[in-house]
């Protein structure tokens, strides 16, 4: 009885207020996107980022903008830090960190890089069995299973 009231009360309240009422009493949380990306010799794009906590190097991605779709930020942070476009882009799996949601990515490279913000050190191309051994061990596990067909 008492949800039936509220729902009939809740409707009535303007759209705008709704969001509003949602926004201040959920949760808060951030978003990025990264993606396993190889060129045509099927070797994975890697870069040594200046503001990534722990090991510099890391597979390519950033941050989501409110309202961003996680493709499109994907392409977004590519382009402004290494001027990279992409092709074949598709899903690979999404991830929650505590308050952060990851995407990850699968994607080949359809354009050269080079470095176009502070933010990246270095950009380089590995064979998959060279990997930079400081790179996170998730993300080693995912780029093999990924060029292994697992995913």
């Amino acid at each position: 009885m008492f949800e039936q009231i509220a729902g009939k009360i809740w409707r009535k309240i303007p759209r705008r207020w709704r969001q509003r009422l949602i926004r201040a009493t959920q949760k808060k949380f951030t978003a990025s996107a990264g993606a396993i990306i190889v060129n045509e010799k099927k070797e994975v794009l890697l870069l040594e980022h200046a503001m990534r906590a722990g090991p510099g190097w890391g597979i390519p991605g950033g941050f989501l903008e409110h309202r961003e779709q996680a493709d499109e930020g994907l392409r977004r942070e590519l382009r402004e830090e290494i001027a990279l476009e992409l092709k074949n882009i598709r899903l690979l799996r999404v991830k929650t960190v505590g308050s952060h949601i990851e995407f990850f990515f699968y994607a080949e490279a359809n354009s050269p890089a080079e470095i176009k913000s502070r933010e990246i050190i270095s950009i380089r191309w590995f064979e998959p069995d060279e990997l930079p051994e400081e790179l996170l061990l998730s993300q080693k596990r995912l780029i093999r299973q990924v060029l292994s067909g697992e995913i």
